[in-house]
């Protein structure tokens, strides 16, 4: 159970505070002193700290530092009246995690709490690099002995402790975060901060001052001065998901970040430094959005010296039982059931089925046949409708026969999966089916699809190694190639 501290000499706060995490399975405690909250902290190290800027005999500011020397990677949020707020975003600028006015909301309260206790996982709990024999049982871990899977980990073994730039890629839910927390772990700086932001979930104008901060008064609504992530993760690391959904705005000031360490708030003149070790992930296609104009080659190149690609779950069909006893057991666990494993039915499914959701579709799929199954297995009528009836629908968006009426289908199918990257899937569904009937059509020529399609030869040839097309007489999804293998040309 996540632990709360509250440190603040009015016994009404930690009262507040108490009815706030009510049901969120977060478990408080109080300090009425510095010396009192000290000897907690030293006895049983909490997950995040409530800290009142204004403390009786000392200042929270102080306070801070101490609890920084204790464990400099533990959340403190700052609670602050609006007339004295300095304090506490000068905590900001030095690694404080945020701060909450008085009188406090509560289920904003609750809402940025469960976020730092988020964060205080990400840096605490290891993401473990099981080696060709071996699979470590604690921590998160990146699942798999395929060839593909060891190449990641020899690529995070060799990057890790160098002080560089990486770019992860890979499709929507291969596994870029844990790829990103495992080069965290085991990098210099894995005493200082990590941060994460996905640049596709925030609104652009919003994104700006997350990253950077911004001055009072920058735009409607800044009645504070806010801290941005660069400032506040320095000697750290950050995890920029989704770098391809960024604005040139933000391509270009990331830019100087990775030239200068160098930034201003929004709205503010001030040159700031920070030192942060940036980890980019993205699942575009960032060469073709450099040539249309909408990344800065500048920037691609930059965060494309070490790069780490990880494998589509459909190319490493040799892990998905590793994975499946992995997710049985946590998942288990977590749930309260007994599930020992699943039938071999029910593994032929799981095995047939291209999992268009990766890694993560895989984890939902047994989340849900977890809660259905009432045996010790897990059985065929245990799992969704699609992956029950993929192999018998045949005419699927992803199917071979690539039937564009069946886009409908597919997506409900993906909605009712959980899926958080639709967009993408469907995008990739329709190339899929358009690409095949115009190949079909060619009799597999590649040079006359690219003229009918308006696109380059060489941008065809990469779309049918991206959406795993096999090409001859008779053209249709193929099963993962080996890569020594070639893509037959007819042109």
């Amino acid at each position: 159970m996540p632990d709360l501290l509250v440190i603040d000499d009015d016994r009404a706060v930690p009262r507040l505070v108490t009815r706030a995490m009510e049901g969120s399975g977060i478990h408080v405690r109080w300090a009425a002193s510095a010396e009192e909250a000290l000897s907690q902290i030293r006895s049983h190290l909490p997950d995040v700290i409530l800290l009142d800027v204004q403390m009786p005999e000392t200042s929270g500011l102080e306070v801070f530092e101490s609890i920084r020397r204790v464990d400099q990677r533990l959340p403190v949020i700052f609670i602050t009246g609006s007339d004295n707020s300095a304090t506490a975003i000068e905590a900001m600028s030095k690694g404080a995690y945020d701060y909450v006015l008085k009188p406090l909301d509560l289920p904003a309260l609750l809402e940025l709490v469960e976020k730092a206790v988020e964060t205080r996982r990400l840096m605490q709990v290891p993401v473990d690099l099981p080696g060709p024999d071996s699979m470590a049982p604690d921590g998160d871990s990146l699942i798999g002995r395929s060839p593909a899977m060891q190449e990641v980990y020899k690529a995070i073994g060799r990057v890790a402790p160098q002080d560089v730039i990486v770019l992860v890629r890979g499709e929507s839910g291969t596994g870029k975060e844990l790829v990103a927390r495992a080069i965290y772990h085991h990098s210099a700086r894995s005493d200082g901060p990590f941060l994460e932001m996905n640049c596709a979930a925030i609104p652009d104008t919003l994104l700006e001052s997350e990253l950077f901060g911004h001055e009072k008064g920058a735009f409607t609504g800044a009645e504070q001065r806010r801290i941005g992530k660069f400032e506040r993760c320095s000697g750290g690391t950050i995890f920029l998901d989704e770098v391809g959904d960024m604005t040139p705005l933000i391509q270009s000031k990331v830019l100087r970040i990775l030239q200068e360490q160098r930034f201003e708030r929004v709205g503010g003149s001030a040159t700031l430094e920070t030192d942060v070790r940036i980890i980019a992930a993205t699942n575009r296609d960032l060469e073709k959005m450099v040539s249309d104009g909408l990344f800065r080659e500048d920037l691609y190149y930059r965060l494309n010296g070490f790069t780490i690609t990880l494998p589509p779950l459909r190319e490493r069909a040799e892990d998905l039982t590793l994975l499946v006893d992995y997710y049985l057991s946590r998942l288990s666990q977590r749930l309260g059931k007994n599930i020992q494993g699943v039938t071999a039915e029910a593994m032929q499914l799981l095995q047939h089925y291209p999992w268009p959701g990766n890694v993560r579709e895989l984890q939902g799929e047994l989340n849900r046949a977890i809660l259905k199954t009432v045996g010790p297995n897990i059985v065929p009528a245990s799992l969704s409708t699609e992956v029950r009836h993929w192999s018998e629908a045949g005419h699927r968006a992803e199917s071979e026969d690539g039937n564009l009426g069946e886009l409908a289908s597919f997506i409900e199918s993906r909605l009712d999966a959980g899926s958080t990257s639709l967009y993408a899937e469907t995008l990739d569904a329709m190339e899929r089916c358009l690409l095949t009937h115009v190949l079909r059509q060619t009799e597999g020529n590649q040079s006359q699809a690219a003229a009918i399609l308006g696109i380059t030869r060489g941008c065809l040839r990469n779309k049918v190694r991206h959406l795993n097309i096999s090409i001859s007489r008779t053209v249709g999804v193929k099963e993962p190639l080996a890569e020594k293998d070639a893509l037959p040309a007819t042109a």
